[in-house]
């Protein structure tokens, strides 16, 4: 699955894509999942988070509650409670994840968190190609709301022309009444 291939490693991108999750806002990835990356035992990771606190800070990493633990298993995101280690994980940001080879002082830890950084990068970027456009579709949109507002206003001017000369037609239709003169 990882091979290491020099000084760089080769995973596929969609490997580590897949292990990032949406959480209160922020891009995150769990625990076990960094841990399995930097092929290093969950245990032996939380353990030098938890001799590291000052280096975590909440834009680093936080723990998921009860309530994101079970919403991210009812949605798949992560397949069962035992994935899990049966803990509430740590989650670590993009920046959390850089600290976190910091911690663990291996080579293979850092070789990954570079490979994650740089994905998690990517992400970014797409998000912000999506978010351009949809902004400019979002133009459109509006545009052609203005364009369907006044195609139907010129449908009402002409409808009321359309009247005006039924009207008059009917008027010069009528039979006339009166005097005449010859």
């Amino acid at each position: 699955m990882i091979e290491d291939n020099g000084n760089q490693l080769i995973l596929p991108d969609e490997v580590i894509i897949s292990k990032i999750y949406l959480v209160r806002g922020k891009k995150v990835m769990i625990d076990k999942d960094l841990a399995e990356l930097y092929e290093v035992k969950a245990l032996r990771l939380r353990q030098q988070v938890k001799r590291n606190m000052e280096r975590f800070t909440e834009n680093f990493m936080f723990r998921l509650t009860q309530e994101e633990t079970d919403f991210m298993v009812s949605q798949n995101a992560i397949p069962s409670r035992q994935h899990l280690g049966g803990h509430l994980p740590y989650v670590f940001t993009e920046h959390g994840v850089l600290m976190l080879a910091n911690v663990l002082k291996s080579a293979r830890a850092m070789k990954m968190s570079i490979r994650i950084i740089e994905i998690f990068v990517k992400v970014r970027e797409m998000l912000l190609t999506h978010k351009d456009i949809l902004l400019k579709l979002e133009r459109i949109e509006h545009k052609l709301l203005g364009h369907d507002e006044n195609i139907l206003l010129i449908f009402e001017y002409l409808k009321q022309l359309e009247q005006a000369k039924h009207h008059q037609d009917d008027q010069a239709n009528r039979k006339k009444i009166g005097f005449r003169q010859e």
